[in-house]
């Protein structure tokens, strides 16, 4: 029996050639963003219930950087109630970073540190991704910097909601592991460049792991940059969603079964609500329905603020038209 055969390589199964091409992009992507991904640590003070006054606790993120000059994007939550913020970089450098700005309403905040000749990373287009694309994050998980991790792109338009109580819009759901220090990471595509924020998982599911998408990252990021905030627009009303009778959506044509019902009215400068009266029951704004609180929260952006707009209301039962002028959240 010739026992060299037992020691003569095979050859590959052809399987193995397509995971090798899949090797290649994730290792090739990787390559491209590596450099501009940072470990961010932060010192945060809270109250602590069982002591006198403030006290410090340590946590960490993720976050990338996304102009040579040392704008960088990470989650408002990973540095929410920071009274100091680290940089770490991929050159074992370590920076003090200041705030530009942040975004509850969208999980993201921006961070600038005084360094130049960095390696930006470029938003890729979001409105073009499609679901089952390859999906990587990169990020800092428990501390372990640089960790790589990849799926495919789940799904698309989700919605979470912030720590604030709004929604976020435009969620991309990837089954790429993220856990803790992930947070304000990038999730990229295959060519390198960025498709999301990573910003939240599920702790009770498996592969259920969420990104802010690419096109609202930016857009919340040059209006922090430019501008310091992200202006949005308030009634000044408290409310909360309530169900339509039958008799009321066809009585008075309506498109939702659900509206918001006002019972609380506040009254501050620049904002003009004293024709809207606890009991009215909010149905549209500019003519576009409204169902729930949320629904008027994404009409409330900033192109409204200071502008007599039209709100129909339900008002003992009947559909009337008032005008409101919204004001600005300081």
């Amino acid at each position: 029996m010739d026992i060299t055969h037992s020691f003569i390589a095979h050859e590959p199964h052809p399987d193995w050639k397509i995971l090798d091409g899949y090797s290649k992009t994730i290792t090739g992507a990787v390559a491209q963003v590596a450099e501009s991904v940072v470990h961010i640590q932060v010192i945060k003070t809270q109250t602590d219930k069982r002591a006198t006054g403030q006290q410090p606790s340590q946590a960490s993120g993720s976050g990338f950087i996304i102009s040579s000059d040392g704008f960088i994007v990470t989650n408002h939550h990973v540095i929410e109630n920071a009274s100091s913020i680290k940089i770490s970089l991929t050159n074992g450098k370590t920076v003090l970073a200041g705030l530009k700005g942040t975004d509850p309403s969208t999980d993201i905040a921006i961070l600038k540190i005084d360094e130049s000749g960095l390696r930006a990373l470029p938003f890729a287009d979001s409105d073009l991704l499609q679901v089952g694309q390859i999906a990587i994050a990169i990020g800092n998980p428990f501390g372990l910097q640089h960790t790589v991790t990849a799926g495919v792109v789940s799904a698309l338009g989700r919605t979470l909601r912030a720590n604030n109580g709004r929604m976020i819009d435009d969620i991309i759901q990837t089954d790429a592991s993220l856990n803790p220090g992930n947070s304000g990471g990038p999730l990229i595509n295959s060519d390198g460049q960025v498709i999301g924020v990573n910003t939240a998982t599920i702790a009770s599911a498996q592969g259920l792991c969420f990104a802010v998408s690419s096109k609202l990252a930016a857009y919340v990021a040059g209006k922090i940059i430019i501008e310091g905030r992200v202006k949005r627009a308030y009634l000044g009303i408290g409310g909360h969603l309530v169900n339509l009778t039958e008799r009321m959506v066809s009585a008075n044509r309506l498109e939702k079964r659900t509206g918001v019902y006002v019972f609380e009215t506040v009254s501050e400068q620049g904002l003009h609500n004293s024709d809207i009266r606890p009991g009215d029951i909010i149905v549209a704004f500019q003519n576009r329905a409204i169902a729930s609180v949320d629904d008027l929260h994404r009409e409330l952006n900033e192109k409204v603020i200071g502008i007599r707009t039209a709100l129909s209301v339900l008002r003992n039962g009947k559909k009337e038209q008032i005008q409101v002028i919204p004001g600005e959240i300081k």
